[in-house]
């Protein structure tokens, strides 16, 4: 697919949008096919693919896994530059901004530009922002994790990557975490940027989603959501509650 930032820009001018995560390192090629289906038909806009701790053998099998069943756009939600596949439409060239580690903020983007070139795959520049309880995501990306409490130091660095002409802001709880970003804090974020925010991590049930989204959350990221059962009810509850919070 061509255009994928200009395909969600316009998908985000008519309102809230959903996109389901899938895990390389919890889902076979084939089963990925068949929850990317359940998503487009659920009401998901993308699928993004990533985990946290590297790269898969099998990444490049999934994507094609998930091609066969769909033609939402792939997006790759890296770890690293080991996470790049020729088989995506796009890719989250993103900075953990309040990561302690050079390695995160432009290590391993420097790492990926000359194959994301090569392979063709768009770049959607993103500042990653993680908040407690941060989960694997956080310990690995050496993230000076934003306290539950402290929404003006989420703001200030959602405006770093406004002003660092970054096109979207990502606030994450780390995957599987117990608890979502605060309400609050997507709330004060969002009053205070003008490029779209995405808020991932610890959303489990519409009710939780229904609240970001109004809160002001643009876009919703659900993953351990589609590792359970009775995932496509599931699935339409949550756009549900996002598309009319």
């Amino acid at each position: 697919m061509n255009g994928v930032w200009d395909y969600l820009s316009k998908r985000l001018e008519k309102g809230k949008l959903h996109m389901t995560l899938l895990d390389p390192e919890k889902t076979t090629p084939d089963r990925a096919g068949e929850i990317a289906k359940i998503a487009h038909e659920a009401g998901s806009c993308a699928i993004m693919v990533g985990g946290s701790t590297g790269g898969s053998e099998v990444l490049d099998e999934m994507l094609k896994g998930i091609k066969r069943r769909t033609d939402l756009p792939i997006i790759l939600f890296p770890s690293g530059a080991s996470l790049l596949s020729r088989y995506a439409d796009a890719v989250y060239f993103m900075s953990l901004l309040n990561s302690q580690s050079p390695r995160y903020l432009v290590g391993e983007q420097l790492k990926g530009v000359l194959p994301i070139k090569k392979y063709g795959i768009e770049p959607i520049p993103m500042g990653y922002i993680v908040v407690e309880p941060g989960g694997k995501v956080g310990e690995i990306g050496e993230a000076d994790l934003i306290p539950r409490d402290d929404a003006e130091k989420a703001t200030n660095y959602a405006l770093l990557a406004q002003y660092m002409g970054m096109r979207l802001v990502y606030l994450e709880a780390g995957s599987g975490a117990a608890v979502h970003v605060p309400v609050e804090m997507v709330k004060t974020v969002k009053e205070n940027i003008e490029i779209p925010l995405i808020v991932g991590g610890g959303i489990r049930s519409p009710q939780s989603a229904g609240k970001l989204a109004k809160a002001g959350a643009d876009i919703i990221v659900t993953g351990t959501l589609v590792e359970g059962r009775d995932v496509e009810k599931r699935l339409k509850e949550v756009v549900k509650a996002i598309r009319d919070p």
